[in-house]
């Protein structure tokens, strides 16, 4: 192999052509997705798209993000008020200055791409050589999200000062290759979780859903915004906070492969849900609701029905289903997945203390592993 050299784009139209066919396998590196995030990222987030070359020949991709916590007022309420304020000074004096390698939009690894017959070890030998020259420099370099296979590839002097770390499961559906309907899907459950299924529905029973066209979207931009915002700000933690055109902008570049369905009740907008087809995978994105109707209608349990739902009907063979609420991810047949990750600080000291300051800055949720399934 011939020594690699890289090049640093911001916008999506100086991307070299066979950019997308080097970034096949994954969506989230593809010229249709970065334009989301060129248009409409959120505003504590530079995106910098990196092409990696050996000669002349792309033979690998990535994406780097560069987020700045400093800018939000919070990053979450999770804990007791005087461990939040100190968790909030801490985040903001050592860790708030980020540039991670993956997509913190996104569970998964969408950090980088790389043609079949590339030396994946070398690809990040050359992506970790980037992070040391980065021009703005950083608290914390963060490698992210990769499952234990795929950080076999990290096994390499590069990388063996970082710090490795997980933080929550990826919460992922595998669809039996037997259920052709909902009603397949249910008859599997155990009678429990039978009765939980056909106690939301009835909750639900007046509400109605539709898929919104891009003009719809728009149409509805600031109700829908409104109700990702009550779920974004109540967040346990926060990284970021999309723009308010994000979701018509998503529309827009990525047409039948975003789908966002509205939940109404009578005619009044009260949540939807965001889901992206990637290849044989549907992925869960953002949602919202109101919530006096979440808690009266068992909304977000609906919304999950109807995501599984729609997985089903659709063909897809798993439910990527993210990090957030666990326990009743788990009670509808999801199972969790360790991601890994791979960290540096900037400053000596504290990188050598990673290993104690990481699980305050990170805590660990408590949670219990539901099984739906009959035996």
């Amino acid at each position: 192999m011939n020594y690699l050299i890289h090049q640093l784009y911001t916008n999506v139209n100086d991307l070299p052509e066979t950019w997308d066919q080097v970034s096949n396998s994954c969506i989230f590196l593809q010229r249709r997705y970065l334009g989301v995030l060129e248009i409409s990222a959120p505003a504590n987030m530079r995106n910098t798209f990196v092409g990696i070359f050996e000669g002349e020949k792309l033979i690998a991709t990535a994406l780097f993000q560069e987020i700045d916590l400093a800018l939000l007022s919070s990053f979450g309420e999770r804990d007791h008020y005087f461990l939040t304020q100190v968790r909030n000074f801490l985040f903001r004096q050592f860790a708030s200055k980020l540039l991670i390698v993956g997509n913190n939009l996104l569970s998964g690894q969408n950090a980088y791409s790389c043609l079949p017959d590339a030396n994946e070890k070398k690809v990040l030998e050359k992506l970790k050589e980037i992070c040391l020259l980065w021009p703005n420099k950083p608290h914390l370099t963060i490698f992210k999200d990769f499952t234990v296979a795929q950080s076999k590839p990290f096994e390499i002097p590069a990388f063996s000062s970082d710090y490795p770390f997980s933080s929550q499961p990826n919460m992922v559906f595998e669809i039996n290759s037997t259920w052709k309907t909902e009603a397949d899907y249910v008859a599997d459950l155990t009678k429990k979780y039978r009765d939980q299924f056909k106690r939301c529905r009835k909750k639900s029973s007046t509400i109605w859903t539709k898929e919104l066209s891009s003009e719809e979207i728009a149409q509805n931009e600031k109700t829908i915004y409104s109700l990702y915002l009550h779920v974004a700000t109540n967040a346990p933690f926060n990284t970021f906070i999309l723009p308010e055109t994000h979701f018509s902008v998503f529309k827009k570049q990525m047409a039948d492969d975003f789908i966002l369905r509205g939940y109404y009740d009578n005619e009044q907008l009260v949540g939807f849900t965001t889901v992206i087809r990637h290849g044989n995978e549907l992925e869960t994105y953002f949602l919202g609701y109101d919530d006096s109707i979440q808690r009266e209608k068992m909304l977000y349990l609906n919304m999950l029905f109807d995501i599984i739902n729609c997985g089903i009907s659709q063909g897809f063979e798993r439910i990527i289903l993210g990090r957030t609420a666990l326990e009743i991810k788990s009670s509808i047949g999801a199972i969790p997945v360790q991601l890994n990750g791979f960290m540096r600080h900037s400053y000596t000291l504290i990188h050598q203390n990673l290993s104690w300051i990481f699980p305050f800055l990170e805590p660990k949720t408590n949670w219990i592993q539901r099984h739906p399934f009959k035996d």
